[in-house]
C-alpha cells in the first residue's frame, strides 16, 4: 500500500483527493513511512520535517473536506534542495560552513508552495553550495542514485532532489540550476526536470552560486507533474532583481494538443561533433526524434555555437559571481569547505575583471543567437547528458578538468530547459534527452514532453530498492 500511494503522480493524487479517495494525512503517512525505510540506502534526505509535515497535511485536509480548494498542489507532499531557505529549519547547502544555519523567513517559492497548499517532507542533499563535488571531508554523506546505488552518481546538484522523486520518496522536489543542476539529476535519476527562464521563478531566500545563471525550478515522475508545480512556484517578485514582471499563464493548459506540425530543431552536433555521447544515449535520441515525428512533428537539424563557447562564458560568470557570493565565508574558513569547492572557490578569485566583463558581454551575443534560432525552430533538442549515471566513488579534490557539458547552452541563453527519460541503458540506467524552448516558453518545451511521455513506456518502471 506505501508504495502504491508513494508511487502515485501529483495529478493522479489530486484527483483521489477530490473523489474522496484519499486524504492528505493518509499520503503524507505513507511516504514518511518510505522515506523511515528507504532514505538509509540512499542519502536523499539530509532532514526530515514530519512534525510539520503531517500539521500541513492536517490542515490540508481539513480545507479540502470544506470546500476550500487551493488547486492541484494542495495536500501534495514535496520536498526541497537543501540550498533552499526555510523559515526554523535548519538549511546547510550540504556544507559545514551553515550547519548552524537557521532561516528567519522562507525562501519565496517556499512561501508558494506553502500557499498553494503543498506539504513539505523535508530538506534535501546537494552538492556542497550546488558547485562542490562528493569527497569524504563533507558534513554529510552524499545521496545515490536508487537504479544502481552502488555504483551511480546522481548527477549535481540538485543530488538528493533527483534520487527522492525517483525513489518514491517525494511526490516532486525543488532544485536550482546553474549550468544543469536540475536536468542532469532529472537525467541520471530517469525523472523529468525543468528549468524554468531565467526570471520566471523568484531566487529569494536561494543560498546563491550565479547571481546571473542561478535558476530554481521542479523535478517530478512526469512532465505534467512539472507543470503543475511550476504553476505554483513562478511569478514576478520584487525583491529578487532577476526576477521578470510578466503574467504566469497555466502551464497545464496545452499539455495535450499534441506535436502535429511543431517544428524541432535537432542539436545532434552537441552530442556527436563538439562531444561524443554514449551509444545506448545517442541511440535513444533518434528513437525519441521518430516517435515525435510519427505524431506529426516536423524534424529537422539544427546548428548553434559549439559547446566550448557556452562553456567558456558560463565558467567565466559562475566561477566569479560564486566566489564573490562566498568570498567571506572561504577567506574566514576555507578549512570548512569540501576540499574539491576550496580549489573551484579560489579559481574565480582569480579571475580578472574584465574577462568577467567580456564573458558577459558575450553571453548577450550567445542568448540573442539561440532566440533567432527560434525563427525557425518552436523547440530544440539535444541530449541532456552524454552517458548514463557514472561511478559515484571517485576522487574530485584535485583540479577539475574543463569540460563543457549539454545542459550550458540554456543557462547562458537563458531560456527553458526540461530533462525528460527516453529509456534504459543495457545496463538498466535511465537516458535521457533535453527540450529546450524560446525564453518564457515553458509551455512548448512541456508540451513536447508530455506528448512523448504518454506514448513510451517509460513512467512504468520504477527503481527497486
Amino acid at each position: 500500500m506505501e508504495e502504491e500511494l508513494c508511487f502515485l503522480t501529483i495529478a493522479e493524487a489530486a484527483r483521489r483527493f477530490r473523489a474522496g479517495l484519499l486524504s492528505p494525512v493518509a499520503l503524507t503517512e505513507a511516504f514518511l513511512a518510505r522515506i523511515e525505510n528507504e532514505n538509509p540506502k540512499i542519502n536523499a534526505y539530509l532532514l526530515v520535517t514530519g512534525d510539520q509535515a503531517l500539521e500541513a497535511a492536517r490542515g490540508a485536509e481539513e480545507e479540502l473536506s470544506v470546500g476550500r480548494d487551493r488547486g492541484p498542489m494542495h495536500g501534495i507532499p514535496v520536498a526541497l534542495k537543501d540550498n533552499i531557505e526555510t523559515a526554523g529549519i535548519r538549511t546547510t547547502a550540504h556544507s559545514r560552513v551553515l550547519l548552524d544555519h537557521v532561516p528567519k523567513a522562507d525562501a519565496a517559492v517556499v512561501e508558494k508552495l506553502k500557499r498553494a497548499g503543498a506539504v513539505p517532507l523535508g530538506k534535501l542533499a546537494c552538492l556542497e553550495f550546488a558547485h562542490g563535488a562528493p569527497s569524504p571531508d563533507q558534513a554529510f554523506p552524499p545521496a545515490r542514485n536508487p537504479w544502481d546505488r552502488d555504483h551511480g552518481f546522481t548527477g549535481g546538484s540538485s543530488t538528493g532532489s533527483g534520487a527522492a522523486v525517483a525513489a518514491g520518496l517525494a511526490m516532486a522536489a525543488l532544485g536550482t540550476d546553474t549550468g544543469g543542476s536540475i536536468r542532469n539529476p532529472a537525467a541520471l535519476c530517469g525523472i523529468a526536470g525543468l528549468m524554468p527562464t531565467y526570471g520566471r521563478v523568484s531566487r529569494r531566500g536561494v543560498i546563491p552560486y550565479s547571481f546571473s545563471l542561478d535558476a530554481c525550478g521542479p523535478l517530478a515522475w512526469t512532465v505534467e507533474d512539472c507543470a503543475l508545480v511550476l504553476v505554483a512556484i513562478a511569478g514576478y517578485d520584487p525583491a529578487d532583481p532577476g526576477s521578470a514582471d510578466l503574467p504566469v499563464p497555466d502551464f497545464t493548459a496545452g499539455l495535450k494538443d499534441g506535436v502535429s506540425g511543431l517544428r524541432i530543431g535537432l542539436l545532434r552536433h552537441f552530442f556527436e561533433e563538439d562531444m561524443v555521447a554514449d551509444s545506448d544515449m545517442a541511440a535513444a535520441i533518434d528513437a525519441s526524434l521518430e516517435v515525435l515525428a510519427g505524431l506529426g512533428a516536423i524534424v529537422s537539424d539544427a546548428r548553434a555555437r559549439p559547446l566550448a563557447d557556452y562553456h567558456d562564458v558560463k565558467t567565466l560568470i559562475g566561477e566569479a559571481e560564486f566566489f564573490a557570493a562566498h568570498e567571506a565565508d572561504w577567506l574566514a574558513r576555507s578549512d570548512d569547505f569540501g576540499a574539491s569547492l576550496r580549489l573551484r572557490t579560489a579559481e574565480g578569485a582569480m579571475i580578472p575583471a574584465a574577462d568577467y566583463l567580456q564573458a558577459q558581454r558575450a553571453r548577450r551575443h550567445l542568448a540573442a543567437e539561440m532566440d533567432q534560432l527560434f525563427d525557425d525552430f518552436d523547440v530544440l533538442i539535444t541530449a541532456t547528458v552524454l552517458e548514463p549515471a557514472p561511478p559515484l566513488a571517485r576522487d574530485e579534490s584535485g583540479p577539475r578538468a574543463r569540460k563543457p557539458n549539454l545542459t550550458q547552452p540554456f543557462n547562458v541563453a537563458g531560456v527553458p530547459a526540461l530533462s525528460v527519460c527516453t529509456g534504459f541503458s543495457a545496463a538498466g540506467l535511465p537516458l535521457a534527452m533535453q527540450i529546450a524552448a524560446r525564453a518564457f516558453n515553458e509551455a512548448a518545451a512541456l508540451r513536447v514532453g508530455h506528448t512523448y511521455e504518454a506514448v513510451t513506456p517509460h513512467r512504468d518502471r520504477r527503481p527497486q530498492l
